[in-house]
């Protein structure tokens, strides 16, 4: 019997013969944490036996929640980071540096790794076929100090993808559409695995988007096969040697298989308050918004600001609109200086924030006053996601929100590109 990505990985990682149901101790390529979740972890590590770590260079702590630091509390929180990075030799990503899900596929994650990480959004780098998922503080502290931890493994849910996008429909419309189909809880603890000839010619910043919101389904991880445009990836990032290719066998037993035709999409928008809660753009045009978000580990890649820059060249954002821009990484800031879309998009108004999180979680940078609105590419628009449960958050892609931008109002992309 044939065996699907995250059987395949977990049994090479646990030296087991592993299907889904079983219960395995894998071994952990890389284990990080962020600046919200890292204090916790830390202090769970000191409390514990343990008197190092087992892998330091495969020990990352990012600071990009609260980048530069609000408020001394979390300043405090970052010297906690920095003070244990000192001590045992673990990796520090220092603010400025950008998003930890955008640093992990940019610098460490390759096709096959385990990775875990204190935050739902690791399963971003699944776009690169690595089984990576999201676990407790007190679970990453017990897989830095033994180099392992323990999985059930997941059944599989098929996601076969074929045909190619339309004009102004982009790889967030088809996750948020996969999300409203089979609900925000339709693959809890699955393993969602993409496929098909619509995925073969994905680039990866696509597949990393898709990726990034597989939890929003309750999913443990979101998995792509490696292929050619995986290696044309890590090449472009000087890792061609981190390069092995992934796959389904091709008698792979699923759950179930659901597909998908990219040609029939059309830009799709995700309503307060659930993820799971979608229309199509053309049955919300003209509400209102006050700020438009474009950035987070979601769609804040060098792609989505060619698109967003693309549409906002040469016109101005529309009267009593906030367009915050938030590059997902340093790279990415500095690719985008250097094509001429930072230039676009300040000149139509937008507001250009150091790569980080900014406005996702709500903790600084663009928190939203009491009944305001906000179209966001982020991953989440739970009730004071963004700082204020008094507001409303709407999710989109990076093309949508360009063109709500310059209306004022949620607009349809594929009128202004």
């Amino acid at each position: 019997m044939g065996k699907t990505i995250a059987e395949k990985i977990l049994s090479v990682k646990s030296g087991t013969d592993a299907h889904a149901g079983d219960i395995v101790i894998a071994a952990v390529d890389l284990a990080f944490v962020q600046d919200t979740t890292g204090p916790l972890t830390v202090r769970q590590f000191q409390a514990s036996s343990f008197k190092k770590l087992a892998h330091p260079e495969k020990t990352i702590l990012f600071i990009d929640h609260a980048a530069p630091s609000p408020n001394s509390a979390l300043s405090n929180d970052h010297l906690l980071l920095r003070d244990f990075a000192r001590q045992t030799g673990a990796v520090l990503s220092e603010a400025g540096e950008g998003v930890c899900h955008q640093l992990v596929a940019e610098k460490y994650a390759r096709p096959g790794d385990v990775i875990v990480g204190a935050d739902s959004h690791t399963v971003t780098a699944g776009g690169l076929g690595a089984f990576a998922t999201g676990m407790g503080s007190s679970d990453v502290a017990v897989a830095m100090g033994l180099g392992k931890t323990w999985f059930r493994v997941p059944e599989t849910i098929k996601v076969e993808v074929a045909g190619r996008f339309p004009k102004g429909v982009f790889a967030k419309d088809l996750i948020l559409h996969l999300i409203g189909q089979i609900g925000a809880d339709g693959a809890s603890y699955k393993s969602l695995e993409f496929g098909g000839a619509g995925v073969d010619r994905m680039p990866v910043s696509e597949r990393l988007t898709i990726a990034n919101m597989a939890v929003e389904a309750g999913a443990k991880v979101g998995l792509f096969p490696a292929n050619e445009k995986t290696k044309a990836y890590l090449a472009a990032q000087g890792r061609e040697g981190d390069y092995q290719p992934v796959a389904p066998d091709a008698d792979a037993v699923y759950e179930k298989i659901i597909k998908i035709n990219l040609g029939k999409l059309e830009p799709t928008v995700s309503q307060p308050h659930t993820v799971d809660h979608t229309a199509a753009v053309a049955n919300l045009k003209g509400t209102k918004v006050q700020q438009v978000v474009i950035g987070t580990c979601t769609n804040g890649r060098l792609e989505d600001l060619k698109v967003a820059a693309g549409i906002l060249k040469g016109k101005k954002v529309a009267r009593g609109i906030r367009l915050v821009v938030g590059p997902a990484s340093r790279s990415i800031l500095l690719r985008a200086m250097k094509a001429g879309y930072i230039q676009s998009l300040v000149e139509s108004g937008a507001i250009i924030l150091p790569p980080g999180c900014g406005p996702c979680l709500g903790l600084h940078q663009g928190v939203l006053g009491d009944a305001e609105s906000c179209l966001s590419t982020a991953n989440r628009n739970f009730q004071g996601r963004m700082g204020n449960p008094k507001s409303f958050i709407y999710l989109a892609s990076a093309a949508t929100a360009a063109a709500t931008a310059l209306a004022g109002e949620i607009a349809d992309p594929r009128e202004v590109m």
